[in-house]
């Protein structure tokens, strides 16, 4: 069967069940062998960018038509029997209307598979939707125990006290967004109290004030699609804010940036491993280190507003 995932988390979806895409989306990078299948998407964003410029180029691209352009001739070349795509968020990933358009215009017989998950269990659903799609069941099913079993072994060791830190994930610098979907489900497994976003609601933008109300005791900077050194050079969007040095996470030093591209906003299998960082994040001393290109604690001298 012909595939293709055209977002990140399908495609390491697929590959995880034993199926490599015959076409994958422009920002597809795990597992590293797939950065080498053909692109059936385009972006007009320039994501080298520093988040305030990003933002308005996709809120020009919107008025243009759209951020994404899917590359007809690719996915004619492609001739797949299923797409893969996405209806959570049109400015993270090609949509399923644009899918849908393409489809029909190139007249392919196909079928078009669209996940929207919104926590865990949606995303353990939807390994198995694909998985029954693919004809790797069992493989899918063998995934989502994996998965349910290491969400277990965090909650086992995270403290059990009454006693949890506030915990912010800042999904967005410049504007401020608040991450939300999955992210405050994993925090409150991984032993944190999440605040102004509730598990299953959409990423928000905030006023910033409302971050200094709550005033996490552990902050998180994970911007969707950026990089652990990305989020480093325009940490300042940040550090210049009204009350960012009163914040008592940065007075106590516990600011940690997370690979917002590899985890925290890719809703495969691999959300695991996001929660297994957040887990290290809030109680160093009940888990392992994680790798410093996954997650990195901001030197307190690195937080002084500039």
């Amino acid at each position: 069967m012909n595939v293709v995932t055209l977002l990140p988390s399908a495609t390491e979806i697929a590959c995880a069940i034993g199926i490599e895409p015959v076409g994958v989306s422009h920002s597809c990078d795990h597992p590293p062998a797939v950065r080498d299948l053909p692109a059936i998407t385009r972006s007009s964003v320039d994501a080298t960018a520093d988040s305030a410029t990003i933002d308005e180029q996709v809120l020009s691209a919107e008025r243009a038509g759209g951020v994404y352009e899917i590359r007809l001739e690719e996915l004619a070349r492609a001739d797949p029997d299923l797409i893969v795509t996405q209806g959570i968020c049109d400015v993270c990933a090609v949509d399923t209307v644009l899918v849908r358009e393409a489809v029909e215009e190139l007249g392919l017989d196909c079928e078009v598979l669209t996940t929207d998950p919104h926590g865990l269990e949606d995303v353990f659903s939807d390994i198995e939707r694909i998985g029954r799609a693919l004809d790797r069941e069992e493989r899918a099913d063998e995934l989502v125990a994996e998965g349910r079993a290491r969400v277990e072994a965090v909650r086992e060791r995270v403290p059990d006290d009454s006693t949890r830190p506030r915990v912010l994930d800042i999904d967005w610098m410049d504007p401020v967004m608040i991450g939300g979907h999955w992210v405050p489900e994993l925090v409150e497994i991984a032993g944190g109290e999440y605040g102004l976003v509730n598990a299953g609601n959409a990423s928000t933008p905030v006023e910033w004030s409302s971050v200094v109300e709550f005033d996490p005791e552990t902050l998180v900077v994970a911007p969707c699609g950026f990089g652990i050194e990305q989020t480093e050079r325009n940490i300042a969007e940040l550090r210049g804010l009204e009350g960012w040095s009163e914040l008592t996470a940065v007075r106590e030093g516990r600011v940690y940036l997370i690979d917002g591209s590899a985890y925290m906003n890719r809703p495969s299998h691999r959300l695991i491993d996001s929660l297994e960082l957040l887990a290290s994040a809030l109680y160093p001393d009940r888990f392992d280190a994680p790798a410093a290109d996954a997650l990195s604690r901001l030197p307190p001298e690195s937080l002084s507003a500039d």
